[in-house]
C-alpha cells in the first residue's frame, strides 16, 4: 500500500504551515486548485445578497417565490450536470483539465448574469455558472489530495473549505460595497468572473495530478511532480508503493478506461466508500446550510429585521463565523480526525436548530397586533383583506403578511416597532411613505424582542457546521475510494450533493410559507440527528491513512460504536467505526 502507515498528530497543522518555507511548491498547488472552492463559496454567499436587490429591479422576481427558487437553483440544477460529467471529465482528461474547462464556464456565467436585462437571461448565466461550480466543487479537493502528503493531507484539503467560506465572506462584503452602486447586483453576480480568470491562469503554469499521471502510465511525468512533493527520504517509498497499488488495480480491473458501474457497485471497498461519501454529501445539505447560506439575508429579516443593508450586515457576521471555523477545520481535522469532528458538529447543529425553532415560533405567534387606529392614518393604503375582515381585531402582523390579494406590508408603529401598526397595501409608494414618517416597513418577517435570540441560532449553528459537517464531507470523498474509481466515484457523491442541495434550495422559501419557519428549522434538526447516528455507524475513520491505505481498511472493518478511545496501533485505530 501506497506510503506506509502515517501517524497524524498535533504536529500536522504546524507542518502544514511549515511548508511555505520547507516546500512552498506544495501549497503552491493547493491554493490555486483551492480557488475552485473560492468560486463554490462566492457563488452561493453573492446571490443571498443580490437577490434583494433582483427583486427590486424585477417585478416579476418580487412577486414571485417560485422564480426567486429558481434563480437561486438553477446554479444548483447546473452544478449537478457539472459534477456528473465532471467525474468522467476527471478519469478521462485529468483533475487540471476539468478545472481549466470549469474556470471557462465560470466566467462565461458571470458575464452572462452582469449583463441580464431579464429574468430569463440571468437564469441561462446561473447555469453556466452552475456547470462549473459543480466541476470545480468535486474536482479541487481531488486534485489537493492527490498532490499532498499523507501526513498534512486532512489540513491541506481543508484550505479548499476555509476558501469556499472566505469566498462567502468576500461576497458579503462586495454585497455591501455595492449596496449604493448603480447596478448593483449586477456588480455582485459579474465580480464572479474575476477569480474564474485568475485560477485559469495559474493552472495552466501547474502540473496535472500525479496519481492520474501515473495511472495513465506516464510514470516519468508523475515522478517528477512526486519528487517536488516529497521528502528525499519519503518519494522513492512513495512511487514503489504507488507503482505496486496501480499494478495491482491493472491485474484485477484490466487496463481499460472504461468503468463497469454494475462491478464497481458490487466491489466491497467501493461500495462501502459510496455509502459513506455520498451519505455525507446528502446529509451536509439536509441539515440545512445552504438555507443559511442561500437565504441568510432573508433569514435575518423574517426574524424581525426590515432594511436590507441591516440583513446584509448581519448576515456578514455568520459568514465570517463560517471562515473561522474553516480555520479550527484546518487545525483539528488532522489532529482529532474526521470522524469525532463530524460527531461534535452534528450535535451542535442538532442544539443550534432547536433553538432556531423555539425563536422563530415565539416570533411568528407573538407579532406586533394591527391597529384600526394606526391603518386609518394611512387613509386610502389600507390592505383590502384588512378591511374586509369581519373579525379585524384578531388581526396581527403575521396575518397581515399572510394576505395575498393584493400582497400587503406592515408599517410599525412610530413609538416602537413592538406596538400596533397599520395593515397596508405593499408597493413602493406606501413603502416610502410609511419610511417617510420614520416608521419600519415589514414585508418578510415581523418586529420582535427575540430577533437577537435567531442571530445568536443562526451564528452557533455556522460554529458548529463550519468545521465538521462543512469540510470534512468533501475531504472524507477525496481519500476515500482506489484510484481507478476516484474520480468518477468522487463525481457520484458531488452530483448526490448538489441534487439535495437543489432541493434544499428549491423547497425552503416554499416551507416557511406553508408550514412556517419554526417547522422548517425542526425538520432539519430531526435529520441532523438521524445525520449523528448514520456517522456513528457507516463512516470509518481516515485520519492519518495514505490514499491508498483507504481501501485496505474499508475491506478489513467491522462495525464498532466504541471509535473514541486511545489506541496504540494506528491501523486497528482507523478500522475502528
Amino acid at each position: 500500500m501506497e506510503g506506509g502507515i502515517v501517524v497524524a498528530d498535533s504536529s500536522a497543522f504546524r507542518d502544514c504551515f511549515s511548508l511555505a518555507w520547507k516546500n512552498p511548491y506544495v501549497l503552491r498547488l493547493a491554493f490555486s486548485a483551492g480557488i475552485g472552492g473560492f468560486l463554490f463559496g462566492y457563488d452561493t454567499g453573492v446571490i443571498s445578497g443580490a437577490l434583494l436587490y433582483i427583486r427590486d429591479d424585477f417585478d416579476s422576481v418580487d412577486k414571485k417565490t417560485v422564480l426567486q427558487e429558481v434563480i437561486v437553483s438553477m446554479a444548483v440544477a447546473g452544478a449537478i450536470i457539472g459534477a456528473a460529467i465532471g467525474g468522467w471529465m476527471n478519469d478521462r482528461y485529468g483533475r487540471r483539465s476539468t478545472i481549466l474547462i470549469a474556470d471557462f464556464l465560470f466566467f462565461i456565467g458571470a458575464i452572462v448574469m452582469a449583463s441580464a436585462p431579464n429574468p430569463s437571461l440571468l437564469i441561462v448565466g446561473r447555469i453556466f455558472v452552475g456547470l462549473g461550480v459543480g466541476m470545480a466543487s468535486m474536482t479541487s479537493p481531488l486534485y489537493i489530495s492527490e498532490a499532498s502528503p499523507a501526513k498534512v493531507r486532512g489540513a491541506l484539503v481543508s484550505t479548499n473549505g476555509f476558501l469556499i467560506t472566505g469566498g462567502q465572506f468576500l461576497s458579503y462584503l462586495i454585497n455591501l460595497a455595492f449596496t449604493k452602486a448603480p447596478g448593483t447586483w449586477r456588480w455582485m453576480l459579474g465580480v464572479a468572473g474575476i477569480p474564474a480568470l485568475v485560477q485559469f491562469v495559474l493552472m495552466l503554469l501547474l502540473p496535472e495530478s500525479p496519481r492520474w499521471l501515473y495511472r495513465k502510465g506516464r510514470e516519468e511525468e508523475a515522478k517528477i511532480i512526486l519528487r517536488k512533493i516529497y521528502s528525499a527520504n519519503e518519494v522513492e517509498q512513495e512511487i514503489q508503493d504507488l507503482k505496486e497499488s496501480v499494478e495491482s488495480e491493472i491485474k484485477e480491473e484490466g487496463s481499460s478506461e472504461k468503468i463497469n458501474f454494475t462491478k464497481l457497485l458490487k466491489t466491497k471497498t467501493v461500495r462501502r466508500g459510496l455509502i459513506a461519501g455520498v451519505g455525507l454529501q446528502v446529509f451536509q445539505q439536509f441539515v440545512g446550510i445552504n438555507t443559511v447560506m442561500y437565504y441568510s439575508p432573508t433569514i435575518v429579516q423574517l426574524a424581525g429585521f426590515a432594511s436590507n443593508q441591516t440583513a446584509l450586515l448581519l448576515s456578514l457576521v455568520t459568514a465570517g463565523l463560517n471562515a473561522l471555523g474553516s480555520i479550527v477545520s484546518i487545525y483539528f481535522i488532522d489532529r482529532t480526525g474526521r470522524k469525532k469532528l463530524l460527531v461534535i458538529s452534528l450535535c451542535g447543529i442538532a442544539i443550534s436548530l432547536g433553538l432556531l425553532s423555539a425563536v422563530f415560533h415565539e416570533t411568528t405567534s407573538h407579532s406586533p397586533q394591527v391597529s384600526q387606529l394606526e391603518t386609518s392614518h394611512f387613509a386610502g393604503y389600507t390592505c383590502p383583506d384588512y378591511s374586509s375582515a369581519g373579525d379585524n381585531a384578531a388581526w396581527d402582523c403575521m396575518k397581515c403578511l399572510k394576505a395575498s390579494s393584493p400582497d400587503c406590508g406592515f408599517c410599525a408603529s412610530a413609538t416602537s416597532k413592538l406596538f400596533p401598526g397599520a395593515c397596508l397595501i405593499s408597493n413602493d409608494t406606501v413603502k416610502d411613505t410609511c419610511h417617510g414618517e420614520h416608521r419600519l416597513w415589514y414585508t418578510r418577517g415581523c418586529p420582535s424582542k427575540y430577533g437577537w435570540l435567531a442571530l445568536i441560532g443562526l451564528a452557533l449553528y455556522i460554529i458548529f457546521f463550519s468545521p465538521g459537517m462543512g469540510t470534512a464531507p468533501w475531504i472524507v470523498n477525496s481519500e476515500i475510494y482506489p484510484l481507478r474509481f476516484r474520480g468518477v466515484c468522487g463525481g457520484i457523491a458531488a452530483t448526490a450533493n448538489w441534487i439535495s442541495n437543489l432541493i434544499v434550495a428549491q423547497s425552503f422559501l416554499t416551507l416557511t410559507e406553508t408550514i412556517g419557519t419554526s417547522w422548517t428549522f425542526l425538520i432539519f434538526g430531526v435529520i441532523s440527528v438521524v445525520a449523528l447516528f448514520f456517522v456513528l455507524i457507516c463512516v470509518p475513520e481516515t485520519k492519518g491513512l495514505p490514499i491508498e491505505e483507504v481501501e485496505k481498511m474499508l475491506e478489513t472493518r467491522a462495525l464498532h460504536f466504541k471509535f473514541w478511545e486511545k489506541t496504540s496501533d494506528p491501523l486497528q485505530k482507523n478500522q475502528v467505526v
